[in-house]
Formats: C-alpha cells, structure tokens, sequence
C-alpha cells in the first residue's frame, strides 16, 4: 500500500463513526470490506492520475490525509492554507468531482455509501 491511499484510509477512519453505536471506526472491531478497499484504491489511483503534477513536490500522505477531508466537506483539507493558495484552489476543485463518502459498519467490515 502507498503513503497516500494508507493516509487517505488513516483520515477515512478516524473521520468516521459508526452510524448505529457512535464508535469512531478507527476504534471499531472492523475491517475494510474488500469492495470498500478496491474503490478506496481506485479514487486514490484517479485522483493522482489527475492532480499529480500539483501534489508531486508535497508529502503523499500529506495529499491522502486532505484528498478525503476535502472531499468529505470536512474543516480541513487542500484549501485550509497548508498549501500554495492556488494548488489548494485546484485540488479543492479536483475534489468536487468525487463526491461525499459515508462510511458503516455491517457484519464486522467498513463499507462505503
């Protein structure tokens, strides 16, 4: 696993709690359903085929921590200042095209909505 989708996965669980019993999911007795990894694995792929050339001199897990909070409305991410005001205006609008995860627990695995 890279430093951005292992970061992105890092920021998606302690993000998230679990809808039914309020446990944040980096805590909950759960793993990744496979499905959940592989579209995990395919966002983070797409993403860096797009925004590459604007994340490439930064951390990668820097860039997989903020691709999910900013893709996820959270009050962090590429345009909270912690990047260059215009690669931050470009990976925020990067983002918008992938849309609002939501992530549950069922039968002991995480899976996204």
């Amino acid at each position: 696993m890279n430093d951005f989708l292992a970061a992105y996965i890092e920021a998606a669980l302690w993000s998230s709690n679990d809808p039914d019993s309020g446990e944040p999911l980096d805590r909950a007795d759960a793993e990744l359903a496979p499905e959940t990894l592989a579209t995990m694995e395919k966002d983070c792929d797409d993403f860096i085929m797009e925004a590459g050339h604007l994340i490439s001199t930064y951390d990668a897990s820097r860039a997989g921590h903020d691709f999910w909070l900013t893709r996820n409305g959270h009050g962090a991410g590429f345009w909270d200042g912690d990047w260059e005001e215009t690669q931050g205006d470009q990976l925020t609008a990067i983002c918008e095209g992938y849309g609002h995860v939501d992530l549950y627990v069922y039968r002991g695995q995480i899976h996204a909505v």
